[in-house]
């Protein structure tokens, strides 16, 4: 299917790995122009000469810079200038217990999931406003719905992206703009196969059977597997597309059957 993204550009936070770097890649393989995002330049050099190494043929570059940060934002933004589409995925996650979660911890996971989409949001949605067409896509999980104990600051912002992107909808109505948001579920992303890999060393298991003993601890999944990213990518990379118009304001589910909650 041909998503007409053909001559469409768009940035992606947080785009060196993971799902955002599989995002980056689907939304190449369509024909757009795709600008990755990191916070080290070595980190964004390396993701764009592996992403013009995979042969799509369109523009690739990259931009450094942190965030959760207003004023760097506000400077990367300038180097990136005009963009249809706008995916925020940039995202931090721990395990912690609820009582052993700092300010600090607070103020890094609100500034960097959350505020990151705000600022990006509000110096790019007028744009796309004022051409008369864009798309902007929030990365957001499943934990926004059903919260987990003991990540508990993860998903609150997970569960304020959502309210984010309703409203910010709201400010595109009449117009070829669209804002939705994608809930995920557990994907095995470079993060958190690092994190699993620690937990098998731990206890003496190899990664895949660490791998397989979580999954199937996610007793409400119907995959009963984790997500790879290019499986969060495909639906990220619609809601990007034209051909997604109809959809605005929507909470879309790429969770693996994860949720119970009727959303």
């Amino acid at each position: 299917m041909d998503l007409r993204l053909r001559g469409k550009r768009a940035f992606i936070s947080g785009s060196t790995r993971g799902i955002g770097y599989a995002v980056a890649g689907a939304l190449a393989a369509e024909g757009a122009a795709v600008v990755l995002h990191g916070r080290t330049p070595e980190g964004v050099q390396d993701a764009v000469s592996r992403l013009q190494g995979e042969g799509h043929g369109v523009e690739v570059s990259g931009v450094a810079g942190d965030v959760a940060d207003d004023d760097q934002v506000g400077r990367l933004l300038e180097a990136v200038g005009d963009v249809d589409v706008l995916v925020n995925n940039v995202g931090v996650f721990e395990v912690k217990s609820f009582a052993a979660i700092t300010d600090e911890d607070w103020r890094r996971v609100v500034d960097v999931n959350l505020m990151s989409a705000v600022r990006l949001s509000r110096q790019l949605l007028p744009g796309m406003l004022a051409r008369g067409w864009g798309r902007i896509v929030m990365v957001s999980s499943e934990s926004g719905v059903d919260v987990p104990s003991d990540m508990i600051h993860y998903a609150v912002t997970k569960a304020a992206m959502l309210a984010l992107s309703n409203g910010l909808a709201k400010l595109t109505r009449g117009t070829e703009v669209t804002v939705n948001t994608v809930l995920g579920g557990p994907t095995y992303s470079d993060g958190v196969a690092s994190a699993v890999r620690h937990i098998a060393e731990l206890q003496g298991l190899s990664e895949k059977d660490m791998k397989a003993a979580i999954a199937a601890s996610n007793t409400t999944s119907l995959v009963q597997r984790f997500l790879e990213p290019a499986e969060l990518a495909s639906l990220i990379t619609y809601l990007a597309s034209p051909l997604s118009s109809a959809t605005n304001g929507g909470a879309l589910r790429a969770d693996g059957g994860r949720l119970v909650q009727v959303l």
